[in-house]
């Protein structure tokens, strides 16, 4: 039986959710992994801030609810201890880390708006996990130079996630995998860019997808011939790449 009118506008309503950046042609199979396997078990301030997200004009930018799920588990699987995370925005995924990683857990959280991680900052000193945080405002490249030529940050990350500039996420690669142990994980975020790595170059895309989606062919590319590196890609939100990092 064809869906009703009512029903399509709950179904078209829904792609409009925070975070909801599912690469499923069914808006109502994602809805049902997320009310089944995602919500139910959700941290309460990973709700809280959530909502708070919601109501942010940007929130297309939070990661989805799913891929915070599914971070909070990589982390507890790999025994993450020291992490770091580019790219934090309200700091959604960024509290999924810190609830995965141990008491003496730390994660280093670049961003080059410190305001937004203000907004969700309240909810993450709540959860009593603000002190496994050292938040730096600006650009995290020249950071990520001077922890190299310091020499002293060399294989020392268990796991690293990248949701930034994704015209900057090869020249934070080729940095990365000096800083990640040999072992450990880097993941990279939007790297589907919704759906449109596998768009005819003359299909209509908003205007930052098209921007952005020859950099991230370009990364996808790149991380296919990295012989440093295996890689696993899964269209988990608007799709993540986990490397890790082999020699």
């Amino acid at each position: 039986m064809a869906p009703t009118q009512e029903e399509q506008q709950n179904e078209a309503g829904r792609h409009q959710e925070v975070g909801h950046k599912s690469l499923l042609q069914s808006d109502a199979l994602y809805q049902y992994i997320l009310e089944t396997s995602v919500y139910p078990k959700e941290p309460e301030p990973m709700k809280e801030l959530r909502e708070l997200t919601a109501r942010h004009p940007w929130n297309i930018m939070t990661t989805s609810a799913d891929e915070g799920q599914f971070l909070n588990m990589i982390l507890k699987l790999i025994n993450a201890k020291n992490t770091m995370e580019i790219g934090v925005y309200t700091g959604y995924s960024l509290l999924a880390t810190a609830l995965a990683l141990p008491e003496d857990g730390k994660i280093l959280a670049m961003d080059i708006n410190r305001e937004n991680y203000e907004l969700g900052l309240p909810v993450i000193q709540k959860a009593g996990v603000a002190h496994k945080i050292d938040f730096k405002e600006g650009p995290a490249l020249p950071v990520l130079d001077q922890m190299i030529e310091s020499g002293t940050y060399h294989g020392t990350f268990d796991f690293i996630f990248v949701d930034a500039d994704k015209d900057n996420y090869l020249n934070y690669h080729e940095r990365l995998i000096e800083l990640v142990k040999v072992g450990g994980l880097i993941g990279y975020d939007n790297t589907l860019w919704n759906g449109s790595v596998v768009a005819p170059p003359d299909a209509p895309l908003r205007k930052y997808v098209r921007f952005y989606r020859d950099y991230v062919l370009e990364l996808n590319r790149a991380l296919a011939s990295d012989r440093r590196v295996e890689i696993c890609q899964l269209p988990v939100g608007d799709g993540i790449t986990l490397c890790r990092r082999i020699s």
